[in-house]
């Protein structure tokens, strides 16, 4: 192994049913280095931590580890642990109801001589490291009184106080806000300084390229190559992970999407609240309209969405939909108004795990057909078949579990059960957060496309670019409130201005 390697993995071969997930795939990382793994959902990046990670059982290729003898073969996170692999996911695994040096040495607690724990030792230590670590908290309070940038920063803390020689964040901040980025991206260059190398997994490319030092490629389960990061600018990055030229995403829109102002009005909601999430607001929406909601996180998007829904049961306000006024109790009761919610937390609320690809994309369907009347099998997968080949949907078949799917391909498939039900009104909260480019670019053009025969879109997405290539209109919101609406030319400058300052109505 050369000097400042400390970790190689060579010719890592694994196959899933009807899929060759990694075929002879080579990884080297150095220490003291941040190194991306890239490519699109499906590209086997999952895959191969996994296989380092003990938690799959590759067929062929060997693993090597700076200090350990021979080759690694892990067969579980405590085996990979053992000798410095340590993993942050991208959902923190820790305990939200025991204090912060609880969650640091869980597991590994000092003892006294009359073995009990020696909360005194556990404490000062935990106050060492987490003042080494630059993460400014009373470890005596419990986890769950932080950020989830905090406790993804004490998840990281733990991992690197277990000897850590490699550190994989997987997606670790997908559901962090800039400051919170910020936080995290000191602390991974500390930890670079002290000579950890760390495998960095994102979809960000911004963030690949404010804090990495090289990047791998990987797609459809092989190696496309190894690249320091200054000698692969964005655009050819992205033309590897596609395996195609990327056109640009900002001509996708077409020519007259605009205003949708004479057309029906699908939804008119006046003075909808609920108590603690949202304030009172107004919202219209239009036929063939894609209207984007806007603002930082925790500004009230989801909120005002889940209380149009029914998943938040409104507590003041009228809500007419097609001009009759309605009362929306439950989601049930949105379904049958033709209304489908796509959530912003796939795996809580989206995906059911257990289910076939077939199972989860008929749910709505056979939800709002009634527990009375059961559809055929056969009806099922013509269903599912036509959202699997519509959606491009990769799947070994439509029975495969939804949990073996990539995330973006159970993104895909939820989209796929909204889709079935035909709905006049759509809500996708954050339908592309944690997926590849090129999915996105089709989630981006299906919008458009459902906008184009005529069916009503609010769409949410931390994203302002994404956002400003489809929608037709933004609502602004801060603190719970809606506080202002953009039409016309829609520009970043101008989407930035609104949210920090609240555009005027």
């Amino acid at each position: 192994m050369e000097d400042n390697v400390v970790l190689t993995m060579r010719g890592i071969c694994m196959t899933f049913p009807g899929v060759k997930a990694l075929d002879n795939v080579d990884f080297t990382l150095r220490k003291g280095e941040i190194h991306a793994l890239m490519g699109e959902n499906g590209a086997g990046k999952s895959t191969l931590i996994k296989c380092l990670t003990g938690i799959n059982d590759f067929e062929a290729g060997e693993i090597h580890v700076d200090g350990v003898e021979g080759k690694v073969k892990n067969h579980s996170t405590l085996d990979a642990q053992n000798v410095g692999i340590s993993t942050v996911y991208q959902e923190v695994n820790l305990c939200p109801n025991l204090s912060v040096a609880e969650n640091l040495f869980i597991g590994r607690e000092p003892m006294t001589p009359f073995h009990t724990i020696d909360r005194r030792t556990m404490i000062r230590k935990a106050d060492e490291l987490t003042k080494r670590l630059d993460i400014r908290v009373d470890v005596t309070q419990n986890l769950e009184n932080y950020s989830l940038a905090i406790q993804q920063m004490i998840a990281i803390a733990r991992a690197v106080d277990t000897n850590c020689k490699v550190l994989i964040l997987d997606e670790p901040t997908s559901s962090l806000d800039d400051s919170e980025v910020e936080k995290l991206f000191r602390m991974m260059t500390s930890l670079k300084e002290q000579g950890v190398g760390i495998i960095f997994v994102t979809h960000f490319l911004e963030q690949v390229y404010a804090v990495c030092d090289r990047i791998t490629v990987l797609r459809n389960g092989t190696l496309v190559g190894e690249y320091p990061i200054a000698d692969l600018p964005r655009v050819k990055l992205v033309a590897a992970m596609m395996g195609k030229d990327f056109d640009d995403l900002a001509d996708i829109r077409p020519e007259g999407f605009t205003s949708h102002a004479d057309a029906e009005m699908v939804i008119d909601a006046k003075g909808l609240s609920h108590k603690g999430t949202i304030k009172p607001f107004d919202i219209e929406l239009h036929r063939g309209e894609v209207i984007g909601l806007t603002g930082l996180l925790g500004s009230g998007r989801s909120e005002l969405a889940r209380a149009i829904y029914g998943a938040d049961k409104a507590q003041t306000g009228t809500l007419k939909v097609k001009g009759k006024e309605v009362k929306i109790n439950h989601p049930i009761d949105a379904i049958h108004l033709g209304m489908g919610m796509l959530p912003d937390d796939r795996k809580a609320e989206g995906i059911i795990g257990d289910l076939s690809v077939r199972e989860n994309i008929i749910l709505a369907l056979q939800a709002r057909m009634g527990m009375f009347k059961q559809m055929s099998r056969a009806k099922q997968e013509e269903i599912a078949d036509e959202y699997i080949k519509v959606l491009q949907i990769k799947t070994a078949s439509r029975e495969t579990p939804i949990s073996q799917l990539s995330g973006g391909n159970q993104q895909k498939a939820i989209l796929g059960r909204w889709l079935a039900t035909d709905p006049d009104f759509l809500i996708l909260d954050e339908p592309t957060r944690g997926i590849d480019i090129g999915t996105k670019t089709e989630i981006q053009k299906l919008i458009i496309q459902l906008a184009g025969e005529g069916k009503s879109v609010m769409f949410i997405s931390s994203e302002i670019e994404e956002m400003l290539r489809t929608c037709n209109r933004m609502a602004v919101l801060r603190d719970g409130a809606k506080v202002g609406e953009l039409d016309g030319e829609l520009t970043q400058e101008r989407v930035m201005s609104a949210i920090a300052g609240g555009a005027k109505e």
